[in-house]
C-alpha cells in the first residue's frame, strides 16, 4: 500500500537495501550532527553488516533503532566508538569507551578525560579522590587489578572513579548480551575487548559525577549494555605496592589513552 513505510515493504533480511533506501538516508541526514555526512555514515553501517553477518538475522525495527540512535549521537557504528551487536533476533547498540570520551569532550564542560587499567606491577594510590599512577613501560605490568577514570573539568576541579577487577567483572556478568554470547559461543565486546569495556564501565560511573549534557544523558540511555549501578568507589585509600627496590625498575609517568571506544556497563 502507498501508506506503508519503505522499511515495511523491503524484505526482512535485506538490511543493506534498508540502509540504501532514500527514506532511511533522509532520516539519517536529519538526525546527524554537522560533523558527519549521511553517505559516510551509511558506508560505515554497511561495513558493520559485512563485519558481523549475524546482524542480517536481526529485525529491521531493532536495526533501524540502533542506526538512528547512532545518528542522533553522532557516533559511527564502526566497532570503535559504537558496536552493533546481535542479541537473538534483536540488534543492540553498545557504545564504546572511546565513544563516551568523544561525547564528553564534545560537551565542552570537561578539559581532559581518561580511563586506565591498573596492573600488579604499577604504582597506584587513590586517596581522597586523588589518583597517583606510575607505570614502567619497559617490563610486564602483570594482571589487571583495578580500573579508574579521571576527568578534569573546565573549572579546574578533578573527579575520579575507581573500580576493582571483581566489581568490573560483576557488572560484565550481569550483561544479558555477554551472558547470551558466552552460553551460545558467540562473540561479544566483553570477550574481544575486555580492557576497553572495563574502561567504559569506570567511565560511566565517573560520568554520573560530572555535569551531564543532554547528549551524554541520551547516550547512557541508548546504550543497550547499561545496567543499574551502585556506587562502590572506595571511601578509604586504595594502594597497590610499587615493585620492590631490588628489582631496579625505572618508573615513568603513565601516558594518557587517546580517544577513540569501544567499551560497559
Amino acid at each position: 500500500m502507498e501508506t506503508q513505510t519503505q522499511a515495511a515493504i523491503i524484505p526482512r533480511k535485506d538490511l543493506r537495501g534498508l540502509l540504501n533506501s532514500d527514506r532511511v538516508k533522509s532520516e539519517i541526514a536529519r538526525a546527524l550532527p554537522t560533523h558527519l555526512t549521511p553517505d559516510r555514515f551509511v558506508r560505515v553501517a554497511l561495513t558493520a553488516l559485512t563485519r558481523t553477518p549475524r546482524l542480517a538475522d536481526c529485525t529491521q525495527e531493532s536495526f533501524l533503532r540502533c542506526i538512528m540512535d547512532c545518528s542522533a549521537l553522532g557516533l559511527e557504528p564502526d566497532g570503535r566508538r559504537a558496536h552493533l551487536i546481535p542479541y537473538k533476533d534483536q540488534c543492540t547498540l553498545i557504545i564504546d569507551y572511546k565513544g563516551y570520551v568523544e561525547l564528553v569532550r564534545r560537551s565542552g564542560d570537561v578539559a581532559a578525560i581518561r580511563a586506565e587499567t591498573v596492573c600488579e606491577a604499577d604504582g597506584f594510590e587513590w586517596e581522597n579522590g586523588v589518583v597517583t599512577h606510575r607505570i614502567n613501560w619497559r617490563t610486564s605490568r602483570g594482571e589487571v587489578q583495578a580500573v579508574y577514570a579521571e576527568a578534569k573539568l573546565a573549572s579546574g576541579e578533578t573527579q575520579t572513579a575507581v573500580m576493582t577487577l571483581d566489581e568490573i567483572n560483576a557488572i560484565r556478568d550481569r550483561s544479558q548480551g555477554y551472558t547470551y554470547a558466552k552460553n551460545n559461543k558467540k562473540s561479544h565486546p566483553w570477550m574481544t575487548d575486555w580492557a576497553e569495556m572495563a574502561k567504559k564501565t569506570a567511565l560511566r560511573r565517573l560520568i554520573k559525577l560530572l555535569p551531564l549534557s543532554v547528549e551524554i544523558a541520551d547516550a547512557m540511555d541508548k546504550d543497550d549494555d547499561r545496567l543499574t549501578e551502585r556506587n562502590v568507589t572506595p571511601v578509604t585509600p586504595v594502594k597497590l605496592a610499587l615493585p620492590e627496590p631490588e628489582t631496579q625498575i625505572e618508573i615513568t609517568e603513565t601516558q594518557e589513552e587517546t580517544a577513540t571506544e569501544g567499551g560497559a556497563e
